[in-house]
């Protein structure tokens, strides 16, 4: 039985979906482990307005806007609420069909957000079922989906990203390893190993560019308790 089931809107799939579908994420999707649905927002924007051409004039045409200017002025395009809320709306309709049992979480991206950590990771992945995860852009998102929402906005680290696809993909990535069955060993989740921040592999004596560069003999001696007394000095 699926763990955990997450729920990505977005404007563009495609910078997340090749990820997702690879190593060890990829292998939870395969086992069924977890399931990853995307969600292409243009597909809830049901207003058409005009285009910008090359030369600054604008057209009449089928083109579906996402976003629109901030009142108040600003600069940039914020992302507009309905479609946000629309695609919520038939996710929590698709959730409900599928099982009774739901616990659901609904994720906004954002820089001002409460900072993501492992302690948070390991935290989602035990609570809820299904996890929504609204991948910002531009300038953000309407104010509104958040409170309507009742959304957790999170921020993955002190820095700005063009959009939220990353943190999505991050966020996924660090409550995944979490559920058991995904890495296959509980000892696999590097907190839980017995192992140090300095690790090495063969050769034992590696040469690079006229000098040699060998493992610690500790490593090669065989002795357990000093083995772990040196690893216990390298974790500090």
């Amino acid at each position: 039985m699926t763990s955990v089931n997450f729920h990505i809107i977005t404007l563009f799939p495609e910078a997340i979906r090749p990820y997702l579908e690879a190593s060890i994420i990829g292998r939870a999707v395969r086992n069924k482990i977890i399931t990853v649905s995307l969600y292409q927002l243009r597909d809830f924007i049901k207003q058409r307005g005009q285009a910008q051409t090359s030369r600054g004039l604008t057209q009449t045409k089928d083109y579906l806007r996402a976003d629109d200017r901030p009142y108040g002025g600003g600069p940039g395009m914020v992302l507009q609420a309905k479609p946000i809320l629309d695609a919520v709306e038939k996710i929590q309709k698709k959730i409900s069909k599928k099982s009774r049992v739901k616990k659901i979480k609904v994720i906004l991206f954002g820089a001002s957000g409460k900072q993501f950590t492992n302690s948070y990771a390991i935290n989602i992945s035990k609570r809820y079922t299904d996890i929504i995860l609204i991948a910002g852009r531009y300038e953000g998102v309407d104010a509104r989906v958040k409170k309507i929402l009742r959304a957790e906005e999170i921020s993955i680290g002190p820095y700005i990203l063009t959009g939220g696809e990353l943190p999505a993909a991050v966020a996924i990535d660090a409550v995944t390893r979490h559920i058991p069955g995904v890495l296959g060993k509980d000892k696999s989740v590097e907190e839980r190993r017995i192992a140090s921040p300095e690790v090495y592999t063969r050769p034992e004596v590696l040469r690079y560019k006229g000098r040699n560069y060998i493992v610690p003999k500790v490593l090669l001696s065989g002795n357990h308790q000093k083995i772990e007394e040196w690893k216990k000095k390298k974790r500090g």
